[in-house]
């Protein structure tokens, strides 16, 4: 029951690969790039960390905007490996944090989004998947996804759906921000 709750002093946002080249060919592009900004500007409200990464930055080009935009500041981990967990440096970067539940977006999520939540929940991560926050050119490859995670241990959730569980309560200047964005 402990790994289904979002807790906020315990969490971060990994973005995978939103990028320029991935995002044109993503049929779902407007709407998960949509949410993953609802779930940024709920990180900068809530006050935890946002973690970015980049595959291949000269092949598939650059963090869409206004994504990119909304990150300023934060530095990408460019990566080459499809598991984000196998680029030098990312565990540390990731264990430093001392927290082990991630939010975890992106493209593709048969791909790098697949094997980078297999690797976090082995190494112990709780990881909760907003399915509207990820996508593949074909929806069918992303559901095989966020079933092989789900089996794994992964929470499957929704933008909206996690959102709330972290605001917790209504009436607040963040429910009233966030609410407003999820209309």
């Amino acid at each position: 029951m402990n790994n289904l709750k979002l807790k906020t002093s315990d969490l971060f946002l990994l973005i995978v690969d939103v990028q320029e080249r991935l995002a044109r060919v993503m049929e779902r592009r407007d709407q998960v790039t949509d949410n993953i900004k609802v779930l940024i500007r709920l990180a900068k409200l809530m006050d935890f960390p946002i973690i970015l990464t980049q595959q291949y930055t000269k092949g598939l080009g650059p963090t869409v905007e206004p994504i990119a935009s909304d990150l300023e500041g934060v530095e990408h981990v460019e990566k080459i490996h499809f598991s984000c967990c196998g680029e030098e440096g990312f565990t540390k970067l990731i264990d430093g944090l001392g927290r082990k539940s991630v939010l975890l977006t992106g493209m593709e999520a048969h791909i790098c989004v697949l094997q980078t939540g297999l690797d976090l929940l082995e190494a112990g991560y709780i990881v909760h998947v907003p399915w509207d926050a990820v996508c593949s050119r074909a929806d069918g490859n992303r559901d095989r996804a966020l079933n092989l995670m789900e089996r794994a241990g992964a929470v499957i959730t929704s933008t909206e759906s996690a959102a709330f569980q972290v605001l917790e309560k209504a009436g607040t200047p963040e429910f009233k921000e966030i609410s407003s964005l999820l209309k």
